[in-house]
């Protein structure tokens, strides 16, 4: 449903995108990550016929992006990082007003705007100017917004960042049961639990640049068996920590200074075992040693050198 193959941007000297192949088959999410400046924005806008490629191509249900964009934007619906809905009128005139965007009658304009805020469960705010909606009724209106014209294929660009839990997981199950009507779900997230709520394959970019793409299972299985996790008792001593890990040959460990542990992939019990020595050498105090096999944060830590900057 969606294909890129060797896809660029510049913008000036700089090149935003640098060769990106993709390929989204139909009624499936694929979630793009990346740290921020790794061109998934860009990429989305390129797909959308927003931005016009400099380099590479790419087609939506065959359609190309650059030569057949009237075709690609009467398939698809965006929704972008911020609300893009007029703040100065009713939510259910939004709704209404895209409707008839799209040749909607009047009478189809308004039941579809009907359905939509019953389906967001808006419709006590529908009546209500959008100024007045909290961030997440914002973010739901905003969605209900790309959804009017019943798009085949759906992009979301950092759909739920600053949403509160209960607004996000709402958002998360409206896009699942637009995939199981069939859409086709282009996400871009910098939340990795998103991603493995969501996506069927993940495309991990950095750089502008594919660095790794495949299942979640298939990206853990490059990071290793497991990842090894040690919290110091005293927090100051967590870069210690890491420098210990690192002069026993052990590689560079990632360290998380929101939750206060170090993080290193091991390959079999005899890492483990020298990893355990040199903290018993090194005289630090430490708090739990354990490993867990590798969450998708983890894999996107060792694959970009990067600490998630989304959550």
């Amino acid at each position: 449903m969606i294909r890129s193959e060797g896809l660029v941007k510049r913008f000036g000297a700089a090149t935003a995108v640098n060769g990106v192949d993709l390929e989204v088959p139909t009624g499936t999410v694929l979630g793009l990550l990346g740290p921020n400046g790794a061109g998934k924005t860009t990429t989305v806008r390129m797909l959308t016929t927003l931005v016009r490629p400099d380099g590479g191509r790419a087609s939506v249900h065959g359609f190309d992006v650059v030569r057949e964009p009237h075709q690609v934007r009467s398939l698809i619906g965006l929704t972008g990082q911020y609300a893009t809905v007029d703040e100065g009128i009713s939510g259910r005139e939004n709704l209404y007003l895209i409707g008839r965007l799209l040749d909607l009658s009047r009478k189809g304009a308004r039941q579809r705007a009907e359905q939509l805020l019953e389906r967001f469960d808006l419709v006590a705010a529908g009546g209500r100017q959008v100024r007045t909606y909290s961030g997440g009724m914002r973010r739901r209106l905003d969605l209900a917004a790309s959804l009017v014209g019943e798009p085949a294929v759906l992009f979301l660009d950092e759909p739920t960042t600053g949403l509160d839990p209960r607004s996000r997981n709402g958002l998360w199950d409206e896009v699942r049961a637009l995939v199981a009507n069939g859409a086709t779900v282009l996400l871009t997230t910098q939340y990795m639990e998103e991603a493995e709520a969501l996506a069927d394959r993940v495309v991990v970019i950095d750089g502008g640049r594919v660095v790794a793409a495949g299942f979640t299972e298939e990206l853990r299985a490059r990071v290793g068996g497991q990842v090894l996790h040690v919290r110091p008792a005293r927090v100051h001593d967590v870069p210690s920590v890491a420098r210990v890990l690192a002069y026993a040959g052990l590689g560079v460990a990632a360290v998380d200074a929101g939750d206060e542990l170090v993080r290193l992939p091991v390959s079999g019990p005899d890492a483990l075992t020298t990893a355990v020595s040199a903290l018993g050498r090194s005289g630090l105090s430490i708090a739990s040693v354990d490993t867990r096999v590798p969450s998708l944060d983890e894999v996107f830590l060792t694959l970009t050198g990067t600490e998630r900057s989304g959550s």
